[in-house]
């Protein structure tokens, strides 16, 4: 099986300013490679050939870097958010039309440089059963993903400002996991979509995980780099 997968790449990018005042977010090199590009191989590297992205900041520039590169050889399809801006979970139910063959598909942002093994989450997602299924990793943040002994998400927390969310009753010390910006999710779960307009997937699967199993991978890839939060990042090596 070939999955299908989608890139967010709709972000507005503000962290990155002033870079992002002129390009989008997608189109910001690191290393002489845009994070556009470095997703898009990603992807192709573990068999993916069909890709949707969705767009919004400087939408046209992405529609004319993909037209350059001749798609990269792939079935690339655009979900253009010019007209509203929808979040993570709002993007994705707006691409709900694009992922009709029944098959789990991946999400990842495009703002996230990583070397995970892509066949390998698929294929746990797959065993599990899980609804969705969420790269995470043990890294310093503010905020975190709860998760009991069966790796099942049971809550999340921001620990700079205190708010915690609990989906059912945790373990007394939850396993604290942080986000690494990659997920599988199963077609089944856009009938659960209750939501309208602009929501994250964050809002999303802490609704959905007191019903519906939502599950952590743990990602122990070499690589992994959120180049999203600051110019700073973008300067440091890739390691």
């Amino acid at each position: 099986m070939n999955p299908k997968a989608m890139i967010l790449a709709a972000g507005l990018g503000t962290r990155l300013r002033p870079v992002t005042n002129t390009i989008p977010k997608a189109l910001v090199a690191v290393g002489g490679i845009t994070l556009l590009e470095r997703s898009i191989l990603h992807l192709a590297s573990c068999g993916v050939k069909e890709i949707i992205i969705n767009v919004h900041h400087f939408a046209g520039q992405i529609i004319e870097f993909l037209d350059k590169k001749k798609n990269f050889g792939l079935a690339i399809s655009v979900s253009d958010e010019s007209g509203q801006l929808l979040d993570t979970g709002g993007g994705l139910k707006k691409a709900a039309w694009f992922f009709d063959d029944g098959n789990p598909f991946i999400v990842r942002n495009v703002d996230v440089i990583s070397d995970l093994d892509l066949r390998a989450m698929l294929d746990y997602h797959i065993q599990s059963r899980a609804l969705a299924t969420l790269a995470v990793r043990t890294r310093e943040t503010s905020r975190y993903f709860l998760f009991d002994a069966d790796h099942r998400l049971c809550g999340w927390t921001n620990i700079k400002t205190g708010e915690k969310v609990v989906c059912f009753e945790p373990p007394v010390n939850p396993e604290m996991m942080a986000f690494s910006g990659i997920q599988v999710v199963d077609p089944a779960i856009f009938p659960l979509i209750l939501e309208e307009g602009s929501f994250s997937l964050t809002q999303l699967y802490l609704r959905l995980a007191k019903d519906q199993l939502i599950k952590g991978y743990l990602d122990g890839s070499a690589v992994w780099k959120d180049v999203g939060k600051s110019l700073a990042d973008l300067m440091e090596p890739i390691t």
